[in-house]
């Protein structure tokens, strides 16, 4: 297995035609399908970096930006941003365009938290990350800093450790009415 690799040699893309079998009620593709495609091409990315097979660990925030017409092609990109020891983020982009006038939109991006497995299910070491462009810095940085803003939120309201008291008077203005026993 290699040390390092780059993101180059792991990237993906794939292109799909959206059909009426993929939309919802409301005539437009379903975001679970969106979504499903884009775990695919994620395991595909992960899997092709580290050269073993890997399962989604989470999905940090999916934003989608604009609805995907029936008829449009959809194309998913998908590049290794990060590396830890057994995980990595790979960073999903998705595009669509419509067929006739060829105006493409950017849909949403997402970032999969994928940890590679061994043979028996153990979490197995990955190769490192070569980074050569200030991008490759700025989204592995970006990609860390995510990492440990969400172990600070978990940690942070952890049950054990949570004193609804320090919240309270933030949550005046909302939409909410406490009546506790």
């Amino acid at each position: 297995m290699k040390e390092y690799k780059t993101a180059r040699e792991s990237r993906l893309s794939i292109t799909e035609l959206m059909l009426p079998s993929h939309s919802n009620f409301g005539g437009k593709i379903h975001g679970g399908h969106i979504l499903s495609l884009m775990d695919q091409i994620a395991f595909a990315c992960a899997s092709k970096h580290s050269r073993t097979y890997c399962v989604t660990a989470s999905v940090n925030r999916v934003d989608f930006l604009s609805p995907v017409e029936v008829g449009e092609l959809l194309t998913l990109k998908a590049s290794i941003n990060y590396t830890g020891r057994t995980s990595m983020v790979v960073g999903v982009r998705v595009e669509s365009q419509n067929i006739t006038t060829g105006k493409k939109r950017h849909c949403n991006s997402s970032y999969f938290t994928m940890v590679a497995k061994d043979e028996n299910g153990n979490s197995t070491a990955v190769p490192g990350l070569l980074v050569q462009d200030e991008q490759g810095i700025r989204r592995f940085a970006r990609s860390k800093f995510r990492k440990e803003a969400a172990f600070q939120r978990d940690t942070q309201f952890d049950e054990n450790n949570f004193d609804s008291a320090n919240y309270r008077a933030g949550l005046t203005s909302e939409n909410l009415k406490i009546e506790l026993k």
